[in-house]
C-alpha cells in the first residue's frame, strides 16, 4: 500500500484563507517527505453541503499551486467501506445500539473529569426487551464499546497529545456513517500515513487512533504521522470564518488579490519565502514552523492591490 498525504474539506462553501493555509500545509508536508497528496470531500453530511462548492475549492486550491495525486475520492460514495467495518467490529462484539438524544447525552452524569459531551455508556447495557421497546420510539445509533480510557498519541507540533476514548458514534441514527469512523476507513483504505490539519482536531485524534487499531492492528494505528496546525484566527481571537469580510480567494480577487499573491501572504505567515511551491519544499522544516495562530486583519484589505493582504 503506498505512503500518502491528504486533504479533505466538507464541500460546504468556498475555502477561506484558514482552510487554504491549511492546505499548503498538507502539501508541504507530502511534498517535503516524498508522499503523493490526496484529495477528499467529506460530503457525508448531506445537509451541509452546498452543490457546486467542491468544484470551486478544487479550483481555488489549484489557483495557489496545490496539486493532488489521482481523482477525488467523495465520502458518499464509499458507504459500503464503512459497513464492512462496522460489520468487523460487530463480530467482535464491538458494537452496540444508542437511543440517546444529544440533550439526554449532555444531562447525563458522567465519570469525573469527562469532558462535556463525552459519552457516560447509558445504553451499553440495555437489555434485548428494552431494546426492542426503545426501537419503537426512536431509530438507534450504533456505538462503539470503547475499553480504552486515554489514550496518548504523538504529534509532530503539539507533542503528545492525550485526550478520552469514550463511546463513540460509528453509524447515526440516519444510517449515515459517523465522521471518526470514515476518517480512519478512509485514512487506512487510501494509504495514508500523514496527517496535517487544523489544531482545533487535535482532541479528536486518540479516539481515531484507538479506533484504526481495533480494525487494522497496532501498527497501523501506530504508523500514521500527524501534525496538528494552528488555525487562522480573526481579530477578536476567534477562528476565522467567512463572516468576517474578504476572506476567500474569489472575494480577495474582487479586491484586486491574485491568487499568486494570497499564495505568498500564506507562505510569508509559515516564514517561507514567496514564490511557487516548488520553491518553499527546498526550506521547509515543521520544526521551524509559527507555533502560534495566525491573526488575519480584515482592515488590511484597504491597501493596494501591489500590497500584502
Amino acid at each position: 500500500m503506498m505512503s500518502a498525504g491528504r486533504y479533505a474539506p466538507s464541500p460546504s462553501g468556498d475555502l477561506h484563507l484558514g482552510n487554504l493555509r491549511t492546505a499548503l500545509l498538507s502539501w508541504l508536508f507530502a511534498a517535503s517527505t516524498g508522499r503523493p497528496l490526496l484529495l477528499r470531500f467529506e460530503d457525508l453530511d448531506a445537509g451541509r453541503t452546498i452543490p457546486g462548492s467542491a468544484e470551486r475549492q478544487f479550483k481555488d486550491l489549484r489557483a495557489i499551486g496545490i496539486t493532488f495525486s489521482g481523482e477525488p475520492l467523495w465520502q458518499s460514495q464509499r458507504q459500503r467501506h464503512y459497513g464492512a467495518a462496522v460489520g468487523q467490529l460487530r463480530e467482535a462484539g464491538l458494537v452496540y445500539e444508542c437511543f440517546c438524544t444529544r440533550r439526554e447525552i449532555q444531562d447525563a452524569p458522567r465519570a469525573p473529569h469527562a469532558p462535556p459531551g463525552a459519552y457516560p455508556g447509558t445504553c451499553r447495557d440495555l437489555g434485548d426487551a428494552e431494546r426492542r421497546q426503545r426501537r419503537r420510539q426512536r431509530p438507534p445509533a450504533l456505538r462503539l464499546k470503547a475499553e480504552a480510557g486515554e489514550y496518548r498519541v504523538a504529534d509532530l507540533l503539539l507533542g503528545e497529545v492525550t485526550g478520552l476514548v469514550d463511546d463513540l458514534v460509528l453509524v447515526r441514527n440516519d444510517g449515515t456513517a459517523a465522521y471518526n469512523l470514515a476518517v480512519v476507513v478512509d485514512d487506512h483504505l487510501t494509504g495514508v500515513d500523514q496527517v496535517v490539519r487544523g489544531d482545533d482536531l487535535a482532541s479528536s485524534t486518540p479516539r481515531q487512533v484507538y479506533l484504526r487499531g481495533l480494525l487494522y492492528g497496532q501498527r497501523a494505528a501506530e504508523s500514521v504521522q500527524y501534525a496538528h496546525v494552528p488555525l487562522v484566527l480573526n481579530r477578536q481571537g476567534q477562528r476565522l470564518a467567512k463572516r468576517d469580510g474578504a476572506v476567500t480567494l474569489g472575494q480577495l480577487s474582487e479586491l484586486g488579490r491574485s491568487p499568486e499573491q494570497v499564495r505568498d501572504e500564506l507562505l510569508a505567515s509559515l516564514g517561507l519565502p514567496r514564490g511557487p511551491l516548488e520553491q518553499s519544499v527546498k526550506t521547509f522544516d515543521p520544526s521551524r514552523l509559527p507555533k502560534q495562530p495566525w491573526v488575519f486583519s480584515p482592515a488590511s484589505q484597504k491597501r493596494g492591490p501591489s500590497e500584502s493582504i
